[in-house]
């Protein structure tokens, strides 16, 4: 096995056993590489077929192409997929304008929250890498939250070799990362290797490319002249820029993410 293969089984492996041991389970999909992949491989883990319903939160300031591309591979693989909007924020005046991080909170982690407790999720399967951001090293593979989706990030489980706690309070709400040990260079890698179809904001025009998606007004493409996935991976092993430097949230405040995700973002 290469290094691939075993992130792959060890994806497949965390998969099937949150899908044995845990309740009612959802997906997140952000529409992103990440998720993206992390859906290839639950297509993997149950043979084609993907057991958990597909969670989009949709802010309505996503970029349109993501929009697109969500509707046509959710038609093209036949997903049981759910949208949540928080229409009452947005009719409210919520936008970015209001602040980044009170926006992030009121149309990401509310709206989400509204759809777990609304589907009655046991928890979430997330797509989030230890090597993206700060806070995400802290998590764990199966990380317990309380039952309002609240993470306290200074009492997290060891988890040892392939050894994860399943068994929680009932209530506690859980997320499960499958991709967690994942590097962002590993992600393409496997892409290009499964030839898993992308979104094709990640691909160089006019010397700029996404290389985090995320909602329009605050996410910025960077300079690039990368448009296949090997001129990619390239880049990414030359370059000293961090990986969300075109997200505004993150500018914004230097915890923001950890701040959000205390409160149940993803």
């Amino acid at each position: 096995m290469d290094h691939l293969d075993r992130l792959e089984a060890e994806s497949i492996y965390i998969l099937r056993e949150a899908y044995k041991h845990l309740g009612k389970l959802g997906m997140l999909w952000s529409i992103g590489k990440d998720s993206t992949v992390m859906l290839w491989l639950a297509q993997k883990a149950f043979f084609g077929n993907c057991p958990f319903p597909l969670i989009h939160v949709d802010t309505k300031y996503k970029i349109p192409e993501m929009i697109e591309f969500r509707d046509k591979v959710a038609k093209e693989y036949n997903l049981n997929l759910i949208v949540n909007t928080n229409y009452k924020a947005i009719e409210e005046g919520m936008g970015p304008e209001q602040g980044r991080l009170v926006c992030c909170k009121a149309l990401k982690t509310d709206a989400l929250n509204e759809i777990t407790k609304r589907e009655e999720f046991d928890g979430l399967i997330v797509g989030v890498r230890r090597d993206e951001e700060g806070s995400r090293s802290k998590e764990r593979i199966f990380s317990e939250r309380n039952a309002e989706s609240e993470w306290d990030y200074t009492d997290q489980a060891p988890e040892l070799w392939d050894q994860f706690k399943t068994d929680f309070k009932k209530g506690n709400h859980i997320r499960v990362h499958p991709i967690l040990n994942w590097t962002e260079i590993d992600v393409w890698e496997y892409i290009k290797r499964e030839n898993i179809p992308l979104i094709d904001l990640y691909f160089a025009k006019d010397g700029k490319r996404y290389r985090s998606l995320g909602c329009a007004p605050c996410t910025k493409p960077i300079e690039s002249n990368a448009t296949t996935i090997d001129e990619i991976i390239e880049e990414l092993k030359n370059t000293k820029e961090t990986e969300r430097s075109g997200r505004a949230q993150d500018q914004e405040d230097a915890h923001a993410l950890q701040k959000l995700r205390k409160s149940g973002y993803m």
